[in-house]
């Protein structure tokens, strides 16, 4: 009897080593070469050493996330930080915050092509626009016009799809586009744009104090499953420290769950977002994941310019650092 029941605790033990918590997290967009960190800490085994068993679904658009995490459905996701702050305009929403910052330069861009002659945000004027109607970067177009003068009369919008955006400019059928700069870029080329020829005017070199997208977690998962949250972002980071240190390897796991891929095509792609996305010199500075909140509060009042606010969200109410390992664990290596 005494040995039946050693046993049975060796066996309970050694369940309860196993169990993981299940975490759905839901992308912004397809399973693209920026998307690689998270699948690298997947096949890594980042996740499940915090006791994490992780999956994650394709989205349609960087502010479809939110609603996806507010749902319940999803526990975590990945969307873009102004929707958010809108989002958390209404008192009714759930108080999703971000936990994590991704792309501490957003991809918010105006891509043209250099036969069109538009090299700075004025030669809009007299101008087609494309723009898909839910594109995270078409959401900055006004704020855009303003701290640029643009007279946005003079530019006419075209709201276009998704999978018709790049290849409208290619040939010729609108000016230029709204969209994330690495994706319109590489959508480009993929139309037989060269990559000389493509003009990228990234919004946030041209008077938008803005993030782009974070780990955001559901309010009630967050508050019942801290070290989960915790555990994912830490997980996260290292899978981004990994793709930082080797992205031609890191690739891979992002080519396993999409064989329709280009691998040459997904890993500039990565790099790109890489480089100008991911890290940035308050990266380089302050680590991996981290919010200036005096810079979020500027980005808060930016948005306000051309968003009337009803309930204006705090930093505080869109972002917590509580989740973040220390500093010294987020360093780009």
């Amino acid at each position: 009897m005494k040995k039946f029941a050693i046993g049975l605790t060796a066996v309970l033990f050694a369940s309860a080593s196993y169990a993981q918590t299940a975490v759905k997290f839901a992308l912004d967009w397809r399973f693209e070469g920026p998307a690689a960190p998270f699948f690298v800490a997947i096949d890594k085994g980042y996740y499940k050493a915090e006791g994490l068993d992780v999956s994650i679904d394709p989205g349609q658009g960087s502010v479809e996330g939110i609603n996806r995490v507010a749902s319940g459905v999803y526990q975590m996701g990945f969307a873009d930080i102004n929707s958010l702050i809108k989002y958390r305009d209404n008192p009714a929403n759930a108080s999703i915050k971000g936990v994590q910052m991704v792309y501490d330069t957003p991809a918010f861009a105006i891509i043209s092509v250099k036969s069109k002659g538009i090299s700075k945000p004025k030669d809009l004027e007299g101008k087609v626009l494309g723009a898909p109607a839910p594109d995270g970067a078409y959401a900055q177009w006004p704020i855009f016009v303003q701290a640029n003068k643009i007279d946005a009369s003079k530019v006419k919008i075209e709201n276009v799809g998704f999978p018709v955006r790049e290849p409208m400019l290619a040939q010729g059928k609108v000016d230029a586009i709204t969209g994330f700069w690495f994706s319109s870029y590489m959508n480009l080329k993929a139309n037989g744009v060269k990559g000389d020829d493509i003009v990228v005017m990234l919004m946030r070199d041209y008077g938008l104090d803005l993030y782009g997208n974070l780990i955001i977690a559901n309010p009630e998962f967050a508050k019942s499953n801290p070290k989960a949250v915790a555990g994912f972002v830490r997980a996260t980071i290292k899978g981004i420290q990994e793709t930082l240190r080797s992205p031609d390897t890191a690739i891979d796991s992002l080519m396993k769950r999409n064989a329709i891929a280009k691998r040459d095509v997904e890993l500039e792609r990565l790099k790109l977002a890489l480089s100008k996305n991911y890290v940035s010199a308050d990266v380089k500075k302050n680590g991996l994941g981290a919010v200036d909140m005096a810079r979020l509060t500027r980005s808060i009042d930016q948005i306000g310019l051309t968003f009337k606010y009803t309930n204006k969200p705090k930093a505080a109410d869109i972002f917590t650092s509580e989740f973040l390992p220390p500093a010294a664990d987020r360093q780009v290596k």
